[in-house]
């Protein structure tokens, strides 16, 4: 630095600015964020599926509970949790007509939509799993005509394809609503 440069303040800030910019690195690259849904991956029977996450109140391992006499076969009955009187219903025999067997995988999926306060009981909870909006296709998975009607579409990821499934759909169901047999 020379000795004008050191008496002059403006001289010394653009001599700190050039030394600065030789050594600076480079901003990093910004990376495109990617949009994705977060979901709760669940299998009845061959079946896998997900669920938003926002449609699901919460998840509970298999509770006692006492049978409901009268109701359609795939109400497995009404269980005390937390004093709260939770009806609990098998997904997989209400849309197959196949009953769940109880392993120790099974959990109870809580819908809390519309007034509708119930528990689905599913063979397995698969997780959390992200999907990405690019791997979210309109086309129905190759299942039943009744199954279709409560999946909002598919996602495929890798070779693996999930249903989506709405509780929301199936709280607002006329068929699902009339338990009485």
């Amino acid at each position: 630095m020379n000795a004008a440069a050191k008496k002059d303040p403006v001289a010394l800030l653009r001599e700190l600015e050039r030394r600065s910019l030789e050594h600076a690195t480079g901003l990093p690259q910004q990376e495109e964020l990617k949009s994705t849904s977060l979901a709760i991956g669940f299998r009845i029977g061959n079946l896998k599926m997900v669920t938003p996450v926002n449609e699901v109140a919460e998840l509970l391992t298999y509770p006692s509970m006492s049978r409901v006499p009268g109701t359609k076969t795939w109400v497995r009955g009404i269980a005390n949790v937390r004093g709260n009187l939770l009806p609990v219903m098998d997904l997989q025999d209400y849309l197959t007509k196949q009953p769940s067997p109880l392993t120790a995988q099974s959990r109870v999926l809580v819908v809390n939509h519309g007034g509708v306060f119930s528990g689905l009981l599913v063979d397995e909870v698969l997780g959390l799993k992200h999907f990405l909006d690019e791997e979210r296709k309109s086309k129905l998975p190759d299942v039943d005509n009744f199954i279709k009607s409560y999946l909002a579409g598919a996602y495929q990821q890798d070779d693996q394809e999930w249903g989506i499934f709405s509780m929301h759909v199936l709280a607002k169901s006329p068929l699902f609503l009339q338990v009485a047999v």
